[in-house]
């Protein structure tokens, strides 16, 4: 995506109608552009400042608004930045941007406001992928890992571990500027435990994908079982609602029924199946294989038994899934109000009455010990962004190299490649190694406004 230094604008709310809209212009015009059209003059006006007037076309007042005024470089993209809220009709909307270009700005292209942001130096390149994750989050803990990223929690460790990296890798350049004298600036037995420390954190932000992932994406749970155990009434439990149809003949999900419940701010994706036996009906067969395809790609599987029937027989088909890749799912014992002493005849099951709700709360905790690994507090930085995953495993990648290159003695010149590479992929992160096509891509993600 190529930078220009022109004046840009946008619709920065939802597109359609509403109490308020809000026009964004940004550049070096941006002011003077507003100015032109608006009933006060604000081409002295300080910054962060809030400005009530009309706006007209030639004689003609098209709406009354507020105009704010942000100065660079203290504004959202480091330039001047002019914010219209006027009424949110779509015409008043067409009517102020078609001024404002008439005037010489053009329209943005996706997240070039926050592209210019980044090209400013408010923000690093992490930190503008998080903009995006904050406006797309849908629940609590997408909303804290976007938040806590766009703070810069992620980048302040990554500069840590650049700087103390770069701080040795200078002086490995060091070395081969005097490489004839045989001479050693930095010292080995230092670098290796700064390398020891530096792979602990790699590991530790590449392990927490596995759960930041699911906190920006949702977890889906795969519910299973015979039929009529009351995978259906567990659903509907969870939900408070009647979404899933529940009856006594067998067979009656055919097909899979998708909703999300939130859960001490965590989005999980529960997914009822189709009852898993041998049968043939042609279409229960392909709704029981869609079952076993959801289970497999499933984060949590909840294989629910009938506590009032024979459960020899139920764990016998739990035990002919699990032969055939099924990961280990946490066992549900329900209708426990029809044969209270499940509790000792399988004690490792959560027992519960979905019918009931009695032991849904119970439910709902095993559910999230099932997510948070011991290892992570909820504070913590948790990566949830797939191209800082890959690059920080190239960067690990390099600095087990830059360590294995230290403990054979090979010479300085190929140590500083490995500590450049490493550097190099670290800086692919926060942007400041990065392409014209990794900012297109990145950045055509965003809405038109941001």
């Amino acid at each position: 995506m190529f930078i220009n230094n022109d004046t840009i604008c946008a619709l920065a709310t939802s597109s359609g109608k509403g109490a308020i809209s809000i026009i964004r212009l940004s550049g070096d015009k941006a002011i003077d552009i507003c100015n032109s059209f608006f009933s006060k003059d604000i081409s002295g006006v300080k910054s962060h400042t809030l400005h009530f007037g009309t706006i007209k076309k030639e004689q003609q007042i098209i709406d009354e608004v507020v105009v704010s005024v942000y100065r660079n470089p203290n504004s959202y993209t480091g330039e001047d930045v002019i914010e219209v809220s006027c009424h949110g009709s779509k015409y008043i909307q067409n009517q102020l941007i078609q001024l404002f270009i008439g005037a010489g700005a053009r329209m943005a292209k996706a997240g070039e406001f926050t592209l210019r942001a980044f090209s400013n130096g408010k923000m690093d390149l992490s930190q503008a992928e998080a903009v995006a994750d904050l406006i797309s989050s849908e629940n609590e803990s997408a909303h804290r890992v976007a938040m806590h990223q766009m703070r810069g929690g992620f980048s302040n460790e990554l500069k840590v571990l650049r700087d103390e990296l770069i701080s040795f890798a200078s002086l490995m350049e060091l070395e081969l500027d005097f490489g004839e004298e045989d001479v050693e600036f930095a010292n080995r037995e230092k670098f290796n435990s700064l390398l020891e420390k530096i792979k602990v954190i790699l590991k530790r932000l590449i392990d927490s994908f596995a759960v930041g992932n699911v906190m920006k994406n949702g977890v889906p749970v795969a519910i299973i079982g015979r039929p009529n155990v009351g995978k259906s009434t567990l659903l509907n439990a969870l939900l408070n609602e009647d979404r899933a149809i529940v009856s006594e003949i067998a067979g009656t999900t055919r097909d899979i029924i998708e909703d999300t419940v939130i859960i001490d701010g965590i989005q999980f994706r529960f997914i009822d199946t189709a009852g898993i036996r041998e049968t043939e009906n042609v279409i229960e067969n392909i709704g029981i294989k869609k079952a076993i395809e959801k289970a497999q790609n499933a984060q949590i599987i909840i294989f629910i038994v009938d506590a009032s029937q024979d459960l020899n027989e139920q764990l016998l088909e739990l035990d002919k899934l699990k032969a055939n890749g099924l990961k280990e799912p946490l066992i549900i014992a329900n209708k426990v109000d029809l044969n209270p002493s499940i509790t000792s005849e399988l004690p490792k099951a959560l027992a519960i009455s979905a019918k009931n709700k009695e032991g849904i709360d119970t439910f709902s905790k095993k559910l999230l010990e099932s997510v948070y690994d011991n290892d992570f507090d909820r504070n913590d930085t948790l990566l949830s962004n797939n191209r800082h995953l890959e690059a920080l495993q190239l960067s690990l990648d390099f600095v087990i190299k830059t360590t294995e290159g230290l403990n054979s003695g090979i010479s300085s010149d190929f140590i500083a490649m490995d500590i450049r590479q490493a550097l190099f992929h670290i800086g692919e992160i926060t942007g400041e190694i990065s392409t014209n096509d990794l900012l297109d891509n990145i950045f055509s993600n965003f809405c038109i406004g941001k």
